[in-house]
């Protein structure tokens, strides 16, 4: 496939920050994507929740599932609009690599309890583990990745975080865009959570299809099935209607996305990397109902009282996890208290909070409700 002029080219990328010989038979952005898959990280992101608790049902999104997902709308989209769906792919797997347990509840008890000690945020840390964390070649540490795919994977940064980035930080630093693919893998994993999640809220019967009607984007695709297919399964329908908004989604932010590159007349990713605001965009239309059916799954799903309920406990889980190690970082694997004794001589408290909050990060739902029982159970001696 031809790339347009525009899109990431690894013969032309600023390369690793450790160089390696070519990879011969594959490109740079697929050894990047099969060292994310080969890595322990990629791994546990099987048994690391969406919204709901891993132990709740087989059937329900994990940030495993909801990783290759992103990946396959992103490389469609990608194959439509002639840019890189090698690095797409590898940046859409790799997003999620830094995600506590517990999902945003999980994300947002780490923040808390690192705030002193400079905050915690899962785009940072999912560059954090390719970067330093995953530890199995001998040459360098980390996955040493192509910096396109580092710049993907870090979508958010806050300023004072991106300071302390390097080259992957700048942006933040002086408000610019990163690649068209990193943009892209973006969006789609903004439509694959959204549409993903009214899946699963719908299975669980947290949201009714009755409720979601009360949102335009919903109600339109809807009316579609049951106007074509008349009396189907509740199931079917679930089914039929979301693939029609993703589907709606995925062609508009195409099309979109499509125009909004020949207005701004781009014609190589610097200029791309340039701009003050990003290239691939939905139509102010869709936008619009895209974000009136975030706010409804932010009100109904997220804010439902047993998923509320489950994130009250999942925060508890994390915050005295901390808190034990911190006091007492024996507590931890030896690997990671032997961590913590190094960075904290070099750093003081402060790497000491970092090695407890790399240890924590890194931990499956079921992983770290054993380790909170293992902690906290008297019955539990070993």
């Amino acid at each position: 496939m031809t790339l347009a002029p525009y899109a990431a080219d690894d013969r032309h990328s600023r390369g690793r920050r450790h160089p390696e010989a070519s990879p011969g038979h594959r490109s740079e952005y697929q050894r990047d994507r099969d060292r994310i898959i080969h890595s322990g990280a990629f791994r546990r992101l099987e048994y690391k929740t969406q919204v709901f608790v891993n132990h709740e049902g087989d059937l329900f999104r994990t940030r495993l599932t909801h990783s290759i997902e992103v990946a396959q709308i992103a490389r469609t989209m990608a194959r439509t609009l002639a840019l890189n769906e090698d690095l797409c792919e590898a940046v859409s797997l790799a997003h999620d690599l830094g995600h506590t347990p517990f999902g945003h509840a999980g994300q947002d008890a780490l923040n808390a309890c690192m705030k002193p000690y400079g905050g915690f945020e899962h785009n940072a840390q999912s560059l954090r583990v390719v970067d330093e964390l995953e530890d199995k070649y001998a040459e360098f540490r980390g996955l040493n990745l192509m910096f396109d795919t580092r710049e993907g994977i870090l979508k958010h940064c806050s300023v004072a975080r991106a300071r302390t980035l390097g080259d992957v930080g700048e942006r933040f630093l002086q408000r610019t865009q990163p690649s068209l693919e990193a943009q892209l893998a973006n969006r789609a994993d903004e439509i694959a959570y959204n549409n993903h999640d009214i899946d699963d809220g719908l299975r669980a019967r947290l949201l009714t299809i009755e409720q979601l009607r009360e949102v335009p984007l919903f109600r339109r695709h809807h009316d579609l099935v049951v106007q074509r297919y008349g009396a189907i399964s509740p199931k079917q329908q679930r089914h039929e209607t979301t693939r029609r908004i993703i589907n709606t989604l995925v062609v508009d932010l195409t099309e979109s996305s499509r125009k909004a590159l020949a207005d701004a007349g781009v014609a190589t990713i610097d200029e791309v990397r340039g701009m003050h605001a990003p290239l691939i965009c939905f139509s102010a239309q869709v936008q619009a109902e895209n974000e009136a059916l975030k706010r409804f799954l932010r009100e109904h799903l997220y804010s439902h009282p047993q998923v509320y309920r489950i994130m009250v406990k999942a925060k508890r889980v994390v915050t005295e996890l901390f808190d034990a190690f911190f006091a007492d970082p024996r507590l931890m694997p030896p690997d990671f208290s032997d961590a913590a004794r190094r960075m904290e001589a070099s750093d003081g408290e402060t790497g000491r909070a970092r090695a407890i909050a790399d240890y924590i990060a890194g931990m499956t739902d079921r992983y770290a409700l054993d380790e909170y029982e293992r902690l906290f159970d008297p019955r539990r001696l070993r």
